[in-house]
């Protein structure tokens, strides 16, 4: 430091061979230099004795009072140039070195840039804290990719076009707007902070830019991110000491216009936020479908709780229903009406609420129900809705009161409404049926909207563009709809919808087979002692229905004639099981049994069912007293089985009746071997409790316990009681004979 202060602030040749670094050969590899010389913090102020050091690379002398650096011409091969913090006003006043990279000029005097066309291969320039006004005389540095020029006076973006620039930052200037940038395509790194920017635009063509710093600017609004919203390789975007920071739900708002960034102001973004920001600025219809049941689930409860008339006796059996779902104006709604026309002995129409206006030949509670949107809130708080949904603006729901209305008369309830109103319609404990109607035609489908003269051209282009949507859930959601049906044309799809019900109720297998059918319960009630002929489904509902009809007073779920028809209309509905699941079920019902009326398995219970296996030829031969036709029961259960099945506790009353009688034959001197066709002719004529249909997803809620259904005593050896009071009453008979 005293050699260098010698002659003030001069250069000397001592002090310079003293600071030389990294010796390395040159020319022909024969020869020695050194290539790197640093002098920082040395207070020079002349340094004319590097002229004679040609062979230097790299030059440092930042932190010094140097003024002039023409001794770089005659370095020719410099590549590095390091003179930051000095008090340099000549821009590059120097003959160019043909390999000059990297230059630092920051913390200078430089007032003027001039043309840089001779730097050729110039790649980073750095000219931070200096005082330049305007960006100028780059045009032709072709390699240049990092350009610092932040606490300047640079008021306008200018003279950038086609750089390969990569890293760019103009911080601490006077630019109000964004723009010169159109053309950089290659652009990664941005940093315009410590400006008067108040908008975004101007960078929408950035494709490949991955950071922006826009700290300390005057951006207030937060859709401002849109001008972003589709560069989708930004990962990091700084908006600290803005405006727009005030808004509510900033930060969300911005991480839901922008999910593709990984930090927001210097802070991570997690997963979590980004669902949460999506779920609350647009939601999936799922969960859009949850908070609307959620919210009316909570009004439920609030409301007193009682037994409905869609409650069956059987917690197996759920109330049959049946929806029709499709995008707006493909006909849901005229064939709901002419389905419950035709089948009216098993569907009634269930009206729903809609806070829109009537359309031309629609009828206020018969069609809808329209309400006001304050009454429609009414009847949400009231807790009367099971399923609310939005469409085009628009409030819909279907109530417990319009269901119950329909299950009062015995009948299964026909609904349609939107997708929406289907996901929230899962979330009950419903079960219904649904049935997707989708138009394929779509010039078809759009002449037929615009022909109702109903619909705007946004709710024609909104209806034709959700085809695609119920499309998808049922291509991506296998057994999400039960049945999927064109509807390009309406009778077309009539006719196949008629014959998808048939289907569910069975009606052609009912009308070939009735005398089977009919031979069926005999059979059973026979084989198990109890009680008598039993007409077939459809004659049941027949007379029921007609029966409710004329009467005005509606059937006491406790009546047996109730519990009878419902068990009967679930017959109709319901699919049948797998052999394998016919033997789970018998034997959780015998486990149930045996715990209901305090009984332990047998001695030889084990006996029984290993003799049932292995001997089956021997069974039918063994009882002629209850020998029965497999087919005529076969059929007879497939025609009570569509959407639902009878109750369960009938087939535990025959379990416990047939138990008793066993036990009978057991102390009439009885063996084991003997015992045991009995055990496997019970196990034939038991008909187990329904299951779950395919395609739904909805897990079972037990209903509560109908009026009139009792619980045997701990320690009764009698069975658990019929839902049928015929068969209760024949099985009392038995037991007193």
């Amino acid at each position: 430091m005293i050699l260098c202060q010698q002659k003030d602030g001069v250069l000397t040749a001592e002090v310079a061979s003293s600071r030389v670094s990294h010796l390395g050969r040159f020319g022909t590899g024969l020869q020695y230099f050194y290539h790197h010389l640093s002098l920082p913090n040395h207070n020079l102020r002349d340094v004319s004795v590097l002229c004679s050091y040609i062979h230097l690379q790299k030059l440092e002398v930042p932190h010094n009072k140097i003024k002039d650096l023409s001794c770089v011409s005659h370095m020719p091969y410099l590549a590095i140039l390091d003179a930051s913090h000095n008090e340099i006003s000549d821009f590059f006043g120097f003959q160019p070195p043909k390999n000059l990279k990297e230059v630092n000029f920051s913390h200078n005097c430089m007032t003027k840039m001039k043309d840089l066309s001779a730097y050729t291969s110039l790649s980073k320039l750095d000219l931070d804290y200096n005082s330049f006004t305007e960006i100028s005389g780059l045009e032709r540095c072709c390699e240049l990719t990092h350009l610092s020029l932040t606490h300047n006076k640079i008021s306008k973006i200018s003279g950038l076009d086609n750089l390969p620039l990569t890293d760019l930052c103009l911080g601490g200037n006077q630019m109000e707007r964004i723009e010169g940038l159109e053309n950089m395509k290659s652009l990664q790194v941005l940093d315009l902070s410590l400006n008067r920017i108040t908008s975004l635009s101007g960078l929408q063509n950035l494709h490949l830019l991955g950071s922006i710093n826009l700290e300390k600017n005057l951006i207030s609004e937060i859709q401002e991110c849109k001008h972003v919203h589709d560069l989708f390789l930004l990962r990091n975007l700084n908006l600290l000491g803005n405006p727009v920071q005030e808004q509510p739900d900033y930060r969300l708002s911005v991480i839901f216009l922008l999910q593709h960034l990984a930090v927001l102001d210097q802070e991570k973004v997690t997963a979590e936020e980004k669902v949460s920001s999506v779920n609350k600025y647009d939601p999936p219809l799922d969960v859009v479908a949850a908070k609307d049941h959620m919210t009316n689930l909570v009004y439920q409860l609030m409301q007193p709780q009682v037994l409905y008339d869609s409650t069956l006796p059987s917690a197996d059996s759920p109330y049959p229903m049946l929806v029709l779902t499709g995008p707006q104006g493909c006909g849901k709604r005229e064939l709901a009406h002419r389905l419950c026309q035709e089948f009216s002995e098993y569907f009634a129409y269930g009206t729903c609420h809609t806070t829109r206006g009537p359309y031309l030949g629609e009828v206020n509670g018969s069609d809808y129900h329209f309400v006001s949107e304050e009454d429609f809130q009414t009847i949400v708080h009231m807790g009367k809705f099971i399923q609310t949904m939005k469409y085009g603006g628009h409030s819909y729901g279907l109530t417990r009161d319009s269901i119950e209305d329909v299950a009062r008369e015995g009948l299964a309830c026909c609904v349609h409404m939107e997708l929406e109103g289907v996901l929230s319609l899962k979330y009950s404990h419903f079960e219904p049926r649904y049935i997707l109607l989708i138009p394929t035609q779509l010039e078809k489908y759009m002449g037929h909207l615009k022909s109702r003269g109903l619909y705007t051209p946004s709710q024609i282009d909104m209806a034709v563009s959700r085809i695609d949507l119920y499309a998808n859930f049922n291509r991506q959601r296998p057994g999400f709809f039960d049945n999927v049906i064109p509807c390009d044309d309406w009778e077309e799809a009539y006719q196949m919808l008629g014959q998808v019900v048939k289907d569910y109720l069975l009606l052609d297998e009912q009308g070939e087979g009735q005398n089977n059918n009919r031979a069926s319960p005999d059979n059973r009630s026979t084989v198990s002692g109890h009680g008598p002929e039993e007409k077939p489904p459809s004659d049941l509902s027949r007379s029921v229905s007609g029966t409710m009809s004329h009467s005005a007073t509606p059937l006491d779920p406790s009546d047996p004639a109730y519990r009878n028809y419902s068990t009967k209309i679930q017959a109709q509905l319901s699919p049948q099981k797998s052999p394998a699941e016919l033997a789970s079920i018998r034997r959780r019902e015998q486990l149930v049994r045996e715990a209901i009326v305090g009984r332990s398995p047998g001695v030889y219970s084990q006996l029984f069912k290993s003799s049932a296996q292995t001997a089956p030829s021997s069974l039918q031969s063994h009882d002629p007293d209850t020998h029965f036709s497999e087919d005529s029961s076969s059929d007879g259960s497939r025609a009570s089985s569509v959407l639902s099945v009878p109750s369960s506790a009938g087939a535990l009353s025959v379990l416990g009746h047939t138990l008793e009688t066993h036990k009978d034959h057991m102390t009439s001197d009885q063996t084991p071997d003997d015992a045991s066709p009995g055990t496997d002719h019970l196990a034939t004529v038991i008909t187990p409790s329904s299951e779950r249909r395919p395609g739904s997803n909805i897990k079972p809620i037990l209903p509560p316990i109908p009026t009139g259904r009792k619980t045997p005593a701990a320690l009764s050896p009698s069975p658990s009681p019929s839902p049928n009071p015929a068969v209760r009453e024949q099985g009392e008979a038995n037991k007193e004979g």
